[in-house]
């Protein structure tokens, strides 16, 4: 494990960005993986800005989203869809038939995830993966659970994380938010020949440090990162503590 440690949410987000260019730069067809949410936004813009500047092409790239609501469409303005389109792929250069998200319309659960998961399964496995972390340990949309979940899954959100996304997405309205989602399976995750994950502000530290720190257990779905040949950890102070810095060495 890599851990990159900045002052500031700002400062993470661009060395975040750098990551994920020089990946790009280095395999110009190569496959990301990429994640929602208030963490990724900051590193969404420094990717835009580096395109902007001509230093960045995106036209080869493929990228795979890590979940999607059960029950809104793309043009839904709180579907993950949108959020992507929003922040990153209407301002730069990618095909956006190079682009996959969950099919979120998709009322069949069992189809919805068997379609995702014969879609990354033609893929093959991804360069590189950004995750953020949720407030009790989920990736993805992948909840504390008995188990690891190797595939493609429809779940059922827990209240933290149906509060959490009502205040980044919903106004704070609770009742608007689905209380479903499909996500990509902690087996496809682990795959992925890097996998970033960012976390920031003080509201992530302990759980920062708990998945990094303490057991590999499902009922702390990031701990799983643990086991993973090339992570790096990426955050500001208030986020990462130097119990985890001390993990990396």
């Amino acid at each position: 494990m890599r851990v990159i440690r900045k002052a500031t949410y700002e400062e993470a987000s661009k060395a975040c960005a750098e990551l994920i260019a020089s990946q790009i730069r280095l395999k110009p067809d190569c496959k990301v993986g990429l994640a929602t949410g208030s963490t990724p936004v900051g590193t969404y813009k420094a990717l835009v800005d580096f395109y902007k500047e001509g230093s960045l092409d995106f036209s080869r790239v493929v990228t795979a989203n890590l979940d999607e609501y059960r029950g809104l469409g793309g043009d839904h303005d709180q579907s993950y869809r949108y959020f992507m389109n929003t922040n990153l792929f209407d301002h730069v250069n990618i095909d956006k038939k190079n682009t996959f998200v969950p099919d979120g319309l998709e009322a069949d659960a069992v189809k919805a995830c068997t379609d995702y998961d014969a879609i990354l399964k033609s893929l093959g496995h991804l360069d590189i993966q950004l995750l953020g972390i949720g407030g009790d340990g989920h990736i993805g949309f992948n909840e504390p659970a008995d188990a690891f979940c190797v595939n493609t899954q429809c779940i059922d959100l827990e209240k933290q994380t149906i509060e959490d996304n009502a205040r980044l997405f919903f106004n704070g309205k609770i009742d608007e938010v689905p209380t479903q989602a499909y996500t990509m399976g902690i087996g496809y995750i682990m795959k992925s020949t890097t996998v970033i994950l960012m976390a920031t502000g003080a509201g992530k530290k302990d759980i920062v440090e708990k998945a990094f720190t303490g057991p590999v257990t499902p009922s702390v779905p990031a701990s799983i990162l643990q086991l993973h040949p090339n992570v790096v950890v990426i955050g500001d102070e208030a986020a990462i503590s130097e119990k985890v810095v001390a993990a990396a060495d």
